[in-house]
């Protein structure tokens, strides 16, 4: 298929381009062409480049699992293709596919030369990205709305097995729900420390174990945080964050491969404070105000 800078203006971001912005945004995109049952962009690979599906079809994976069906026009990682940030998703062709490619540092030359193509085309993308976060914000509403009802229900179930007569899986059940009551307490949801505000901990033996996630109740540590512990029910360490260090101690909770979960004490309320405002700072990074 031939594309014509028409035929651009069914894909959202270039919607305000002019047709000159077009014409010499096609002029950098190269035509490829593959087979079926070919993988065009992997997962956890870093992006180089945005592609335009023009003919065929194409199919995104998440995890193995079927989320979307690309047909023409289409534009493919885009954001990544960009931003260099690596990818979410597997694309697999699905029968013989002509994509038009072009590399991201080569879309920066063009628009560092034609600044106000650069100018539209961001502002496209901007608004692509907003929209998203939108849509996903949505989305999330509906899921924490069910994990409330969902955390009532368990609540109320708990309690009716409790003042119920005791049978022989009353044990077992209420054990159960009281550990899927507490994952789903606030202190249980983890967040990714970022740039400028990264946190590690500081072992005993002045080791610096760098913190891959965080709340309120939990720290996942990168494996080295075990080695120092003989018992995993008591753990103790320096958390320090960007504008305050917090004595903390806990027990492991899980531990894998490459890191451990550690589970913290009930902090006094400084401390306290102290580690909600850094969770909160990075919480923030999610919301659209």
């Amino acid at each position: 298929m031939d594309v014509r800078p028409s035929d651009l203006r069914t894909v959202p971001l270039f919607h305000d381009l002019t047709e000159a912005d077009l014409t010499a945004l096609l002029k950098v995109f190269k035509k490829e062409t593959f087979e079926p049952n070919t993988t065009i962009l992997k997962a956890g690979a870093n992006a180089t480049k945005v592609r335009i599906l023009t003919a065929g079809e194409v199919v995104l994976h998440e995890e193995g699992e079927e989320k979307l069906h690309l047909r023409p026009v289409a534009l493919i990682g885009e954001l990544g293709g960009l931003t260099g940030t690596p990818r979410n998703a597997t694309a697999t062709t699905q029968s013989r596919v002509e994509l038009l490619t072009a590399s991201g540092a080569d879309l920066v030359k063009l628009f560092e030369a034609n600044q106000a193509l650069g100018l539209r085309f961001y502002k496209g993308m901007l608004e692509a990205v907003t929209s998203k976060v939108s849509r996903d914000k949505e989305r999330t509403d509906q899921i924490r709305k069910n994990i409330i009802r969902t955390q009532k229900a368990m609540k109320e179930l708990r309690d009716y097995v409790l003042e119920s007569p005791e049978t022989v899986v009353s044990k077992h059940v209420c054990e159960v729900l009281e550990e899927h009551i507490a994952k789903n307490r606030r202190a249980g949801y983890r967040v990714t420390p970022v740039p400028g505000l990264n946190a590690f901990v500081k072992l005993e033996d002045g080791t610096q174990v760098p913190v891959l996630e965080v709340s309120n109740g939990y720290l996942k540590l990168e494996g080295k945080a075990r080695r120092l512990t003989k018992d995993k029910s008591l753990w103790i360490g320096v958390l320090a964050l960007p504008t305050a260090e917090i004595a903390v101690s806990g027990s492991i909770e899980r531990e894998g491969k490459d890191s451990v979960v550690v589970k913290l004490d009930t902090l006094v309320d400084e401390y306290r404070t102290a580690l909600e405002d850094y969770v909160t700072k990075i919480q923030l990074l999610d919301f659209v105000v």
